[in-house]
């Protein structure tokens, strides 16, 4: 799958398949996440994989609405180190979650309301964010992506030159 088409397909999901992610797959996962840019190429972005029941099941404690983290065979948890920005974080995620999708596997982020939690979790130090949770697994198809919600179009999204303006006609 392209990248345009990967970007505009992608929706996220909080139902999956028990199968686990291949190494092969999730390696590559990571690699996306990796490569994404950052302010000043500070690299402030670190990544803690959790596969196991019992560590998702933790993590899942830690954000509202973050059930659906025990069903996903695997989570990234974004983690921010001191001077880190949530735009370095939120360009790791999209990554990791665009490549995802290119290979079939399903994502959902998951905000993480309670820190502490988080960190003790994870054994994240005091001085570290962690930015959010990144569940995977492969969709279970019997539940729509998204909710089956549509995209809002275009043209309600983007302003021309100022806000408010339309595009131009014939442009």
């Amino acid at each position: 799958m392209d990248a345009y088409r990967a970007i505009i397909s992608k929706r996220d999901t909080r139902h999956f398949l028990p199968d686990p992610l291949p190494g092969d797959v999730l390696t590559r996962v990571l690699q996306a996440g990796r490569m994404a840019g950052s302010s000043k190429n500070s690299q402030p972005v670190r990544m803690v994989v959790v596969e196991s029941a019992e560590g998702r099941a933790r993590l899942a404690t830690c954000g509202d609405y973050a059930a659906h983290l025990e069903a996903a065979p695997a989570a990234v948890a974004v983690v921010l180190l001191p001077g880190g920005s949530g735009f370095d974080a939120g360009r790791a995620a999209q990554n990791l979650m665009v490549a995802a999708w290119a290979m079939g596997v399903a994502s959902c982020p998951v905000a993480m309301h309670r820190q502490e939690c988080a960190r003790a979790a994870l054994g994240i130090p005091e001085e570290c964010t962690v930015a959010m949770v990144i569940a995977l697994g492969y969709p279970d198809l019997k539940h729509p992506l998204s909710q089956g919600r549509q995209r809002l179009p275009l043209d309600e999204l983007v302003s021309w030159e100022q806000w408010g303006n339309h595009r131009p006609a014939g442009v």
